[in-house]
């Protein structure tokens, strides 16, 4: 990886010669007119790289918002990068390719850069994407494993349309285990990761492994305690004369990490592109003097996401 000043277009080439976008915009909002805003407000500031998800329940915006990039021809296809994740009830190998397909038609897109099993829970398979029993509790499947699952998306791979895949809200465990027995490695694991959970030991790994670890709640998702309220990111920001989100963000990248920041506001999403490289001396600030440790979705206990309600 190659950091210059304004790290807005920084890639990161995987073992498999990958070249992911650092720097990601997260489609994780909740209505599909809004979605549809947000995402051409991402593509006219810049951003190349799109995370999607079946789960969102908006692919079908998101891909609305490139075709109209594409036919005003400010956007070329080789030019984005567009990852889509596979839903815990779609994880029977016989479901695989028909929910990656879905996926496929309602971005618009024949090709998917990144395909990711959202989380390493299998739910009962169906169409209802929250299952649960008479009680509220989540009904799982255990009739299928994590590695069967992944086979799948390796052969999504062989036959073309998918050019590299992925795992998201995974322990170092259960990414060991897979990458143990892989066939395609992954490209790319998306997990929490933000100055207050650094998942140095991941990162780590991945490095080793050639994976991309792309950080999702990367500024917090402003839930308490703030991580831009933290008092080492709020004088860096001073100094350098950048916001916390700015510092925050620049910090992801010269660690070596990708992305991804959601907004609906398109100041903010500029905003958020617009991040240069930190001195050495505030890196090392980061490191050694924020202590705080939280994580704020559970999701990689349960497979149900924090971030997504229930009903959304």
């Amino acid at each position: 990886m190659t950091i210059s000043d304004s790290l807005r277009d920084t890639r990161i080439l995987t073992h498999g010669s990958v070249s992911i976008p650092a720097v990601g915009f997260g489609t994780l909002i909740p209505d599909p007119v809004v979605t549809k805003q947000a995402t051409k407000a991402a593509l006219e500031a810049g951003f190349r790289h799109l995370d999607c998800a079946e789960r969102y329940r908006n692919e079908a915006a998101v891909g609305d918002a490139i075709q109209d990039a594409f036919k005003a021809g400010t956007l070329r296809r080789q030019d984005l990068f567009v990852t889509t994740k596979l839903w815990n009830t779609n994880h029977r190998p016989e479901r695989v390719k028909p929910a990656f397909d879905a996926s496929r038609r309602r971005l618009g897109l024949d090709d998917i850069d990144c395909y990711i099993i959202h989380t390493p829970f299998a739910f009962q398979p169906g169409d209802d994407q929250d299952p649960r029993d008479a009680s509220g509790q989540v009904i799982y499947d255990s009739g299928v494993t994590l590695v069967e699952t992944w086979q799948a998306l390796e052969r999504l791979v062989d036959e073309g349309h998918c050019k590299s895949i992925g795992l998201s809200d995974i322990t170092l465990e259960k990414l060991r285990e897979i990458v143990a027995v892989a066939r395609i490695r992954p490209a790319m694991v998306q997990v929490e990761a933000h100055p207050y959970l650094p998942e140095r030991e991941l990162l780590d790994f991945c490095r080793t492994h050639g994976i991309v670890l792309q950080a999702f709640a990367a500024l917090g998702h402003a839930m308490e305690p703030r991580v831009l309220e933290d008092p080492v990111i709020t004088a860096i920001a001073r100094r350098v004369h950048k916001t916390p989100a700015q510092v925050a963000l620049a910090w992801a990248v010269q660690r070596g990490t990708a992305f991804l920041t959601t907004s609906t506001n398109p100041g903010r999403i500029r905003e958020n592109l617009d991040i240069s490289a930190l001195p050495e001396d505030a890196m090392r600030q980061m490191r050694d003097e924020i202590t705080t440790n939280v994580r704020f979705n559970a999701v990689v206990e349960t497979g149900v996401p924090g971030f997504i309600s229930r009903t959304g």
